[in-house]
Formats: structure tokens, C-alpha cells, sequence
């Protein structure tokens, strides 16, 4: 029986999209343990997410988005949580937020592996992600030598329609192929259905990256679309986790804590190599076919009529990384999602992946992403 005192907390946060849910049913098992009542999504007759007049409530965790919803909750004055970065500037709430700059960040490593040489992005206003987003996206791009176009509708044009003229008139101006960042599944999906409709060929031609993963939307469109795999549950849990302290009188906190995303899921979207090196191109295909078999750069030497200088020096010119890299890089992947999505021992990762041990593994991966794979896979799963 959960005790007299609990707490009733108000989740002011749509579950029409994976993100939503995700985030939603991590703070619903924060809240199991703490024996907090919660309030799910409450709208007013407006059908606009808002706190009952007569609620007597202890705290709110909110997906901020609009200035109104912000004054309403200021005024209530609850201990407030937000889960994003799109109205930055309010100050008297806490925040646990996706992190932007990693986001970004992956978003341009994985195009730049496809050896992809030209970007964009595709951020029509939508209402469900800052411009901050799209900014980080051309500042990365900028800040490795290469030009970012990006498209948003002009204010008071709005319809498929409309987009689907001047999204065409976008696309027929920029080189191919082209690698672009859609800032969320919803325009992805949108981006894919105009191209589909305008006899563009996705990925060939057009490369298509989501910032968020939606599986409905990413496995329904055609082609499926690859989208960044955010930490929505560590998220959730962080948020909720930081209201409770909110509640006890604690601080908010000055800055934002930023939750990195997980990982790219690569699909239709972006499975694609835009290199004109044909060798190099079935080098590379040889190397996702046997990264996972112990494979050795001195292997693709004697498979390939091709020297080891030269292969290291086609590399670097082509995909900014060696050989070697390369296929470390294939097989931390593999190892991603093995660890994401299965039961696996540590050690049979490692020996599925292609790694020499699992201290092999085990280094490798600490030193991509921060934390050994038993944590990394504490913290995400």
C-alpha cells in the first residue's frame, strides 16, 4: 500500500510518438518506487496540455514548447522539470534535456561515413524543436570544412502541398548525392514521401537522417528511414529523479543535465556509399561482410590488388580514417546494438563482433563512448 503522504505529480507530456512514451513510462517506474500518484497528460477544454484548476499537486515534469504553457505552469509555481531546450531561456524550472551537441555530432559522423561531400537539413517549423537543433547541425558541418543548406517553410505557409513545391524547388538546387538532416521522424517522413513523389531516389541520390526514432514512423515510411536513438528512458528517469529533489526544497540546478543519444539505427535511408572509388567501395563492403571474423588490414592487402600505403592513403582521403579504424568501427556498432538488444554475455559480444578478448572490447569501447559496455548497457537498456 503506498503511503498516506505521497506525492501527485502531473506529466505534461504528449505519448502520441515513441519519444513521448519512452520518456513517460521512465518517470511511471520512477514513480512506481516512490509510490507518487500520477497525473497523465490533462488538457483543458481547449484540448491544450494543462493543470485541472482545483489539482492538488506537488510537482510537474512538462515537454515545454509553447510561452503559454510556460506562463500557466509559472504561475501555478510547482516544482517543475522540463525535458527540452525549446524555450531555453526559462530559468525558474529544472531541466534534463537530449544533448544537442552530440546529437549532432553523430548525425554528421554517420553522413560523413557514407563519404557523403554535400549536407543539408530539413527543419519545417513544426513546433517540436528549437532552431537550435538545425544551428548545432550547420556548426558541426562548418566547423569541418563543409556548406550546410537548410530548409524551413516561410511563416504563414503551411500544408503538404505548399512544402512539397518549395521543398522540390530546395532539392533541385543543391549537388547530389546529398546527405540530409531531417531534425525529427516527422519531417523525415514528409522529406522521403516528396522525394518518393518527385522521382528522387532515397538513398542514391538523397540520404535521409532522422533526428529522433520513431518506429512507426521510421519502419512505415519508404524507404525506412535511419534516425538517431536518443536516451529517452535515462531521460525520463533523470527528470524524475531531479523533480524529486525539486520537491524536498532542493536548488534547481544552473545548468540543464544533458543526456547523450545512444546511437544511430541505420536503415534504408542511408544505406548507401558515396564513393566513386569502386575498389575502395568493395573494400569496404568486404569489411561489413568479415569485420566480425577477426579481420586485419594486412588481410585487405591480400584480397585486394592494393598496397598498404595506398589503401591507408585512399582511406584518409575518402572517409577521413584509416583502415583500421574503420573496422573497429563496424564492429563497435555490431556491438551497440548486440548490447541494446540482447542478453549476451560481455564476452560473447566481444567474440561475435570480432574483437581478439574482451579486454580488447572492453578498451575499445570505453575509450569511443566514456564507460565500459556493462555500464554503458546499465545506463541504456
Amino acid at each position: 500500500m503506498p503511503p498516506e503522504n505521497y506525492r501527485r505529480v502531473a506529466v505534461l507530456i504528449e505519448t502520441d510518438d515513441s519519444w513521448g512514451r519512452s520518456v513517460v513510462e521512465a518517470i511511471g517506474q520512477f514513480a512506481r518506487q516512490q509510490h507518487w500518484r500520477l497525473l497523465i497528460a490533462p488538457r483543458d477544454s481547449q484540448n491544450r496540455l494543462r493543470l485541472p484548476r482545483k489539482w492538488g499537486g506537488d510537482g510537474v515534469i512538462v515537454h515545454l514548447r509553447t510561452k503559454a504553457l510556460a506562463t500557466h505552469l509559472r504561475r501555478i509555481g510547482l516544482p517543475t522539470v522540463d525535458v527540452s531546450l525549446m524555450l531555453a531561456e526559462e530559468n525558474w524550472l529544472g531541466r534534463v534535456a537530449t544533448d544537442d551537441e552530440r546529437r549532432a555530432q553523430m548525425a554528421v559522423d554517420h553522413l560523413r561515413q557514407l563519404g557523403l561531400k554535400h549536407f543539408a537539413c530539413y527543419a519545417p517549423p513544426l513546433g517540436r524543436y528549437s532552431d537550435q537543433r538545425v544551428k548545432i547541425f550547420a556548426r558541426k558541418l562548418q566547423e569541418a570544412g563543409y556548406e550546410c543548406s537548410t530548409f524551413g517553410a516561410k511563416e504563414g505557409r503551411q500544408g503538404w502541398a505548399i512544402d512539397h513545391q518549395h521543398v522540390m524547388q530546395w532539392l533541385s538546387k543543391l549537388p547530389r548525392p546529398l546527405g540530409i538532416f531531417a531534425a525529427d521522424p516527422y519531417p523525415a517522413r514528409q522529406l522521403a514521401e516528396i522525394c518518393d513523389l518527385g522521382g528522387i531516389r532515397v538513398p542514391d541520390e538523397v540520404a535521409i537522417l532522422a533526428g529522433d526514432d520513431d518506429d512507426l514512423l521510421c519502419n512505415l515510411a519508404w524507404p525506412r528511414l535511419s534516425a538517431i536513438q536518443l536516451g529517452c528512458h535515462a531521460l525520463g528517469t533523470e527528470a524524475a529523479k531531479l523533480l524529486d529533489k525539486l520537491m524536498s526544497g532542493g536548488a534547481i540546478p544552473a545548468k540543464p543535465k544533458l543526456i547523450p543519444p545512444i546511437q544511430v539505427c541505420q536503415r534504408h535511408s542511408t544505406d548507401m556509399l558515396a564513393i566513386a572509388d569502386s575498389e575502395l567501395l568493395a573494400i569496404l563492403r568486404y569489411i561489413r561482410e568479415h569485420a566480425d571474423q577477426g579481420l586485419q588490414v594486412k588481410q585487405l592487402v591480400r584480397e585486394f590488388p592494393v598496397s598498404r600505403r595506398s589503401l591507408e592513403q585512399r582511406f584518409r582521403e575518402q572517409l577521413g580514417r584509416s583502415p583500421a579504424e574503420e573496422i573497429r568501427r563496424v564492429r563497435l556498432d555490431r556491438a551497440k546494438s548486440m548490447l541494446l538488444e540482447s542478453s549476451l554475455a560481455i564476452a560473447d559480444i566481444a567474440r561475435l563482433c570480432g574483437f581478439a578478448s574482451s579486454a580488447h572490447f572492453s578498451t575499445a569501447f570505453h575509450k569511443q563512448h566514456g564507460a565500459t559496455p556493462t555500464a554503458w548497457r546499465g545506463e541504456h537498456v
